[in-house]
């Protein structure tokens, strides 16, 4: 990333551009997550590029979730590999949930690459490594179907970020909490998850890093108990933290229109 100038006005977004791209030359990433990722930056800049208070407290949310969890699991796809790889790892040590690959295109060599770009950031037990094509989740017809019997077929919750829709949606029958990163609140996948976080899965893993380990010190100076935080998840709305997250995107859109105006 030398190449980059550090003044460059978008110096940031092409450095993760560049993590998409060097995913892609190591088998990581396919061609159709270049595109994913283009249209979650699209939708970044609709929230001014930077994490809010509402995606702070939803983040709180979902780690209330994993921590409360029986058999909790982080899914892991390519882009999610390229971009986050050690932060997904740390989020797992932290909340003790499971590490597990699902991916739509099943490119040869490619849980390989993934499995040791995790195992290069730290990971030691990786789900989803080898295919288990009489363990699958229902009502889904992709590659995505086939699931780890140990892993997601087992899980309570799934952190599934950058998702497609039909997965969630298909999970949620299962009777799974889902719950996903994703810049649209309108998509499908946002609509039916349990829990929606609206921001930048870059920004988000490593702050919910950092409350996960809050909380875990909470719980163990018993200033936080675990009761405490299925009360949180008890007052929690996706429907009105969407709303928010709508209104947050037009409240920053009229601001640019006025600064424009002035």
């Amino acid at each position: 990333m030398e190449h980059i100038p550090q003044d460059h006005p978008r110096a940031e977004s092409l450095r993760i551009r560049q993590k998409i791209i060097d995913g892609l030359h190591h088998n990581m990433v396919v061609e159709a997550g270049l595109i994913a990722h283009g249209r979650g930056e699209a939708f970044d800049y609709l929230i001014g590029e930077k994490t809010n208070q509402n995606a702070i407290d939803t983040m709180k949310i979902a780690v209330a979730m994993l921590l409360t969890a029986n058999h909790p699991i982080l899914s892991i796809n390519g882009n999610v590999a390229a971009l986050c790889s050690e932060d997904m790892v740390k989020l797992s040590e932290i909340t003790r949930a499971q590490l597990e690959i699902n991916l739509f295109y099943g490119k040869p060599g490619r849980i390989e690459a993934i499995t040791n770009e995790l195992r290069s950031a730290g990971a030691t037990d990786i789900l989803g490594t080898r295919p288990f094509e009489e363990s699958i989740i229902n009502d889904l017809s992709s590659n995505r179907r086939y699931v780890d019997p140990n892993g997601i077929k087992l899980a309570d919750v799934v952190l599934v970020p950058l998702e497609d829709g039909d997965r969630t949606e298909a999970l949620k029958k299962e009777g799974k909490v889902v719950i996903t990163i994703d810049l649209n609140p309108l998509s499908r996948t946002a609509q039916q998850a349990d829990v929606t976080i609206v921001d930048n899965i870059i920004r988000v893993i490593p702050k919910m890093c950092e409350i996960a380990q809050t909380y875990k010190e909470q719980i163990e100076h018993h200033r936080l108990s675990l009761q405490d935080l299925e009360m949180q998840i008890s007052k929690f709305s996706n429907t009105m933290n969407l709303e928010r997250s709508l209104q947050i995107i037009s409240t920053y859109l009229e601001s640019k229109v006025m600064c424009d105006k002035n």
